[in-house]
């Protein structure tokens, strides 16, 4: 946790429901937690007006660097990750908040060498991931043997692109949209299986390809997600756990969510040129 010792300045990148729930939280409680706001940047400016300081609205995201950053929070869209999160790492640490842009092995790769080479901390979240530590653990002392992530949502709280899901009806019950690895399902879900995308990150030797994911829309969940997870090991070790995210009609982020990843910022001390599932 950020102390009044340890103080970090914070960007945030991308004002929808995350985005204002952060930037409230900091500017609510961020004082005595020792962090300060530097600037908020959305793609729509005038959404700003009125609800954050003028002299923190950062209206062209290229002159982040006038703002000197401690940690710049991405909470808006993988292209934004494409886009500036090289440059972003050589001025700050930096936290991805849509994890699924790192499907792009190209793009994972330089972001990795960027943090190394400027001594940053690319920083994943949990979000709605349970367990994403003790995956971690197990990937890392090489027991880790499988990993299968299934999401089920009312159909109202999926961003899909093409024609997946163009047509449902109320009261259709349960249909499987996609099966395969989350390499494949990141680019056809993008805002989505975040989730996804930081389990892959904890399940390093899997990776995105090597992670298999399941989508399911179905419109008995008009209160909450559902995320199950299937971890293996060796010698028939097995995990299951069923997590249920309360969350609104139509709501991509369940309300639980918010919370992990106010967490998670607070853990951004630093950790020097490294991917850090936080």
């Amino acid at each position: 946790m950020a102390t009044s010792s340890s103080s970090l300045t914070i960007g945030v990148v991308g004002y929808g429901h995350l985005g204002q729930y952060l930037v409230q939280r900091i500017l609510q409680d961020g004082a005595a937690l020792g962090l300060t706001l530097a600037f908020v940047w959305n793609r729509n400016s005038d959404k700003l007006k009125g609800s954050v300081p003028d002299e923190l609205i950062l209206g062209d995201l290229s002159t982040f660097a006038d703002r000197r950053c401690d940690v710049i929070v991405e909470v808006c869209h993988p292209q934004i990750v494409k886009e500036f999160g090289l440059h972003f790492l050589s001025q700050s640490h930096f936290m991805v908040g849509s994890p699924s842009a790192l499907s792009d092995a190209d793009l994972n790769k330089r972001l990795r060498q960027a943090a190394q080479q400027y001594g940053r901390t690319l920083y994943v979240p949990s979000g709605a991931l349970w367990g994403g530590q003790d995956i971690q653990r197990l990937n890392d002392s090489g027991a880790l043997k499988a990993l299968f992530i299934r999401m089920s949502k009312h159909p109202s709280c999926f961003r899909l692109t093409g024609d997946v899901l163009s047509h449902w009806t109320e009261g259709e019950g349960r249909r499987v949209l996609f099966r395969g690895s989350v390499a494949e399902l990141c680019p056809l879900a993008p805002n989505n299986v975040n989730t996804m995308a930081a389990a892959a990150v904890a399940a390093g030797t899997l990776g995105f390809t090597g992670v298999q994911g399941e989508i399911v829309s179905d419109t008995a969940l008009s209160d909450y997600h559902v995320v199950e997870v299937e971890v293996s090991g060796p010698d028939g070790f097995s995990v299951h756990t069923v997590r249920r995210n309360p969350a609104r009609l139509g709501a991509v982020t369940g309300s639980a969510t918010y919370n992990s990843f106010w967490n998670s910022l607070l853990v951004c001390k630093g950790h020097g040129g490294r991917v850090y599932l936080c």
